[in-house]
């Protein structure tokens, strides 16, 4: 393919992506397809001889499509919002092109130096503490990670490696594998799944510790749990605490987790995959008080800021430690600034990175701080207005606090309701809602995920909801019909068989009644 090629093999591809973009709603949420449909559909085999471009972005539409869910949809509901904008595209567009391995500051200087302005800059725009920036005096700053999962896992092995040190140090008769066995990482019941799996991966238990009626888990539970623990001659190492859980977008209480663990000298990660974007607005950050407490923060502007996956910014009071866990030299990897820019391979798990930071700086420039911040303030004026019909509809509850972007329900009654009616919607593939669980009740999640969701889309949804319901209802309601006149049937049948039994039983209990009292007689 030649440059004349490209040109316009790009411009007819950014007019679909466009087009696709704009009228996402005439498609079903989610595809009716099952799985290994493809397979019907390609050759088993690569094409000997490469064939036009027309014909591929042609099979996009006819192969790639109907076996894709739409998480871009303004009706899709579920999990949580997948970052996207035109600004966003455009930037991983300009980062393929470019197509540097950003591992060291020499490998592609812009690459690491716009990811450390737009990291200040997003900190700034949240107002992080200033000891977690690139710009501090200290040794603290940003990084971009793929995901929160990757920022949970590299910060639980700097941790690992933090504690190992100074364990070291402490007792020098202790060797590395006595002392890591005995290191213990804790979180909520309520966190996510990459959580617990990096614990896994970290080979470091992992404790889910219960929540309250909230969902928050709270210091005197972490407090007691840490207690058991020293007793038993293990030592705390790690906590992750939650801004935003998966089931409910609750928070845990930072506040009292926080000094816990700095009178402990035990790492504090906070993970704000999606409710962290919500920091930009000044009006919202009381919701997560305690962040000056941690030792490291992470969100996903992937989730909720308009910024194409993957893009997870995790920031850290002292990247000294993230060098520590994962630094291995190699003389084709030196270079001669390396006492004065940041070498980010020494931050991540992975030795080569994307030129992420170029998208992050697109949105960043090009929708503004403002721009963020209205964007983040209409989701939450959509969830506002969808909870307002969910009480005005005395079918349903709401189930724990609404929270920013997410909004609780369920049918009142027994959970099977609620699971037919997610059965239903799931079926019929208008819009795509997913489960949790609150104090044994099932629960139905209903988040505003995409950016050009509208109310006209939050009644859609609602209608969808309430005619599946009432549909739920009335076949309830017919049931217990059915099930009456065959109980009512039962017992008349019953009774006809065992009459003539019946009576004459009655007849020998009056006469025995009135043999014991003759005074009936007369």
């Amino acid at each position: 393919m030649d440059a004349k090629e490209f040109c316009e093999f790009g411009k007819a591809t950014l007019e679909y992506i466009a087009d696709y973009t704009e009228n996402i709603r005439d498609r079903n949420v989610l595809p009716s397809v099952k799985p290994g449909y493809l397979n019907e559909l390609l050759p088993r085999e690569a094409p000997l001889k490469g064939e036009s471009w027309q014909e591929v972005l042609k099979d996009v539409e006819r192969v790639i499509m109907p076996g894709v869910t739409h998480w871009n949809s303004p009706h899709f509901h579920a999990y949580f919002p997948s970052g996207n904008s035109y600004p966003a595209i455009i930037g991983e567009i300009v980062s393929a092109g470019i197509g540097c391995i950003g591992f060291s500051w020499m490998s592609s200087p812009a690459c690491t130096e716009l990811e450390v302005i737009t990291m200040n800059w997003l900190g700034k725009m949240l107002n992080l503490p200033e000891e977690f920036l690139n710009c501090s005096e200290g040794p603290g700053g940003g990084v971009i990670q793929g995901s929160a999962s990757e920022a949970t896992l590299v910060c639980l092995l700097a941790a690992k490696e933090r504690a190992t040190r100074k364990l070291m140090e402490e007792h020098p008769d202790w060797n590395d594998a006595t002392i890591k066995s005995k290191l213990v990482a804790y979180t909520s019941d309520q966190s996510n799944s990459s959580v617990e799996k990096a614990g896994i991966l970290g080979s470091m238990t992992m404790r889910l510790l219960p929540s309250d009626e909230k969902c928050r888990l709270r210091g005197s539970t972490l407090l007691e749990a840490m207690r058991k623990d020293e007793e038993a001659g293990l030592v705390p190492c790690y906590v992750v605490a939650t801004l935003g859980t998966t089931g409910t977008c609750a928070y845990d209480c930072l506040d009292e987790l926080g000094p816990l663990c700095n009178e402990n000298n035990v790492w504090l990660h906070v993970d704000a995959a999606y409710a962290g974007t919500a920091l930009a607005c000044p009006e919202l950050r009381h919701l997560m008080p305690g962040i000056k407490f941690a030792e490291s923060f992470s969100f996903n502007p992937h989730k909720w800021m308009l910024v194409n996956f993957d893009c997870s910014a995790l920031w850290v009071k002292n990247s000294r430690y993230l060098i520590e866990a994962a630094n291995v030299e190699r003389i084709y990897l030196a270079h001669a600034h390396e006492d004065t820019a940041p070498d980010y391979r020494h931050w991540q798990i992975p030795l080569g990175r994307r030129f992420r930071s170029l998208k992050l700086w697109f949105v960043m420039r090009i929708y503004g701080v403002e721009g963020i911040r209205n964007y983040i303030r209409r989701s939450v004026n959509l969830a506002r207005y969808f909870e307002k019909l969910v009480r005005c509809d005395n079918r349903f509850e709401i189930v724990a606090d609404t929270t920013l972007g997410l909004v609780c329900f369920r049918i009142k009654g027994d959970n099977s309701m609620s699971k037919e009616l997610l059965e239903r919607l799931t079926a019929r593939k208008q819009i795509y809602v997913i489960p949790t669980t609150y104090m044994g009740q099932t629960v139905v999640r209903f988040v505003v995920c995409s950016q050009n969701c509208e109310e006209r889309d939050v009644e859609f949804a609602w209608n969808e909801i309430t005619t599946q319901t009432a549909e739920i209802l009335k076949s309830q309601i017919e049931t217990s019909e059915v099930l009456e006149e065959q109980l009512i049937e039962t017992c008349t049948t019953i009774t006809d068989k065992h009459s003539d039994s019946l009576t004459d039983k009655l007849l020998d209990l009056e006469i025995m009644r009135n043999a014991k009292n003759p005074q009936t007689i007369s």
